[in-house]
């Protein structure tokens, strides 16, 4: 390990938002040639879904030509490297794509997304699937080499340095599970939080309402708000999903 690749990760570990430790993590792997990146992590996958898009924590510094199609237009649903990844752990070389073509395995969706991805530079790689202690929760990571390397030279860095940018992407994905993010219009309010908070702490209405110095349909309409916004039916989903985009007891900065 370099005395850089250390540094970085020390780094990271000190992140205190998402977006630092996304730019940071960018500019680490182009090191290695790795110039775009995809990251995605749901915490509501079902046997036939991954769940609300709107829920997923996504992170690219791919043109929007290229995740306006791919997320934008689900064409994600049908990548055979997002299949891989949801039914496997650990890091996979690109180049089992090229297997897939040469024997004819591809559907014609799973072509379509090839295609699309070739029309847009993405033809050489790595995916990191993240190992998971929830049958709901995957994350996974999508490596894309530089315009201009072959999948034989990116297998040639990986080579040398696999290990450590497995390590590298290990270590951001659990920092990021440690850092707040609020999907799009899912962001909640001081007093939304604080009410779904002593809701967490297993404080009635009434102690609530005398906590926060509020009336009891007050702090009602808080909770009601929060349920709104975080797109719950019930207090305690909204407390749980809260509690998941680290959205709650939060150090106000």
């Amino acid at each position: 390990m370099t005395p850089e690749d250390r540094s970085y990760m020390i780094s990271l570990t000190n992140a205190e938002s998402i977006e630092t430790l996304w730019a940071m993590h960018c500019e680490r792997m182009a090191a290695y040639g790795f110039d775009r990146l995809l990251y995605g992590f749901t915490r509501f996958r079902t046997p036939n879904s991954l769940g609300d898009p709107n829920d997923f924590l996504m992170l690219t510094n791919h043109d929007e030509s290229y995740t306006d199609v791919f997320v934008g237009q689900r064409l994600y649903h049908h990548a055979p490297m997002v299949r891989w990844a949801l039914e496997n752990d650990g890091a996979c070389s690109w180049k089992v794509l090229q297997q897939m073509v040469k024997t004819g395995t591809l559907t014609r969706e799973e072509q379509r997304v090839i295609d699309f991805n070739i029309s847009q530079g993405v033809q050489c790689g790595y995916s990191i699937s993240f190992r998971s202690v929830s049958r709901r929760a995957k994350g996974a990571i999508a490596l894309t080499g530089r315009r201009g390397m072959t999948q034989e030279e990116v297998d040639a860095v990986w080579d040398r340095h696999g290990d450590n940018i497995v390590l590298m992407n290990n270590l951001v994905h659990l920092k990021i599970l440690t850092l707040p993010y609020t999907p799009p219009n899912q962001a909640l309010t001081r007093r939304q939080r604080e009410a779904l908070e002593w809701v967490g702490d297993g404080k009635t209405m009434a102690d609530i309402a005398q906590i926060m110095g509020l009336t009891q349909a007050t702090v009602e309409k808080h909770l009601r708000l929060a349920r709104e916004a975080l797109n719950v039916e019930t207090t305690a989903q909204a407390v749980m999903k809260a509690a998941f985009q680290n959205q709650m007891f939060v150090l106000e900065i």
